[in-house]
């Protein structure tokens, strides 16, 4: 099948738009967080720094707390990932494969929990982490974000293991495997790109998260890079090359983890966009 020159010059157009619309704001970010503060507030911006200098990315690891909301965030984003990877694979077996009592149920309701607004249930988590005394920690913290990100990586697992032969399971079990032999040895290794979707989806979640964590951390070492980052404005004064800066570094470790994981991902939510 032949493409007009007319179908080819609208296809670049879009793809022209769409790298504008998403590498445009990344690019003017970083750009700026090399900038001297006078070329960031000119009136007629640039689109490339006149002088190139390294003195807002020296100011923030020198003089703020920058570098202990970042490793802050990592411990958070690092250690949800491994949970919430750990339990939506199990469950997902559970729900998809075992079929478990009530799993038809749990398969259709499990995204039910995204259609109230998660700001209403703040209230009764916070109630509930401060009886557990797990209030101002980074651990009260991962289990809320493994909380909110398990329920749609379960959702997202659905069409990988619907993809894996029932045959395979069957022939596994004639040859007196059980259950978790099963798992580990033919769907964990088939699950791959499943799993690296849900890894990723589970990282940015919580690397972005903001609301529970500007409620439930208080003492400022504990603070993540979300939170951070809003400390950086001040009341009457905005340093936009320090800002510039941090947001810059914030990306990384996102970008980093997407260019090993990323192909999955569409991959991952097209696959189990799967309702039956």
């Amino acid at each position: 099948m032949t493409i007009s020159p007319l179908n080819a010059l609208l296809r670049w157009a879009v793809w022209a738009v769409l790298v504008v619309l998403v590498v445009g704001p990344i690019y003017w970010v970083v750009s700026a967080s090399f900038k001297e503060t006078a070329e960031i507030i000119r009136p007629v911006p640039t689109l490339w720094p006149q002088r190139i200098v390294l003195d807002h990315y020296a100011y923030l690891f020198t003089n703020t707390k920058y570098p202990r909301y970042l490793l802050n965030s990592l411990i958070v984003a690092a250690s949800t990932m491994v949970v919430t990877t750990a339990i939506t694979t199990i469950a997902g077996y559970a729900i998809y494969r075992l079929r478990v009592w009530g799993a038809d149920w749990m398969s259709r309701a499990i995204l039910l929990i995204y259609l109230a607004p998660t700001t209403l249930l703040l209230v009764p988590i916070y109630s509930l982490l401060a009886a557990l005394n797990l209030i101002n920690t980074l651990a009260g913290l991962v289990i809320v974000n493994v909380a909110f990100a398990s329920p749609f990586c379960v959702w997202l697992l659905r069409g990988f293991y619907e993809a894996i032969p029932v045959s395979l399971h069957e022939a596994a079990e004639v040859d007196g495997a059980g259950p978790m032999t099963i798992f580990w040895r033919i769907y964990l290794p088939l699950l791959a790109p499943g799993i690296g979707t849900i890894v990723l989806y589970a990282f940015i979640y919580s690397w972005t998260e903001f609301a529970f964590a500007s409620q439930l951390i208080v003492t400022d070492g504990l603070k993540t890079l979300p939170m951070g980052l809003g400390a950086l404005v001040g009341s009457y004064y905005i340093n936009w090359g320090l800002l510039m800066a941090g947001a810059s570094l914030a990306t990384l470790p996102a970008v980093l983890l997407f260019a090993v994981v990323g192909r999955y991902f569409v991959r991952g939510l097209t696959s189990g966009a799967v309702i039956g």
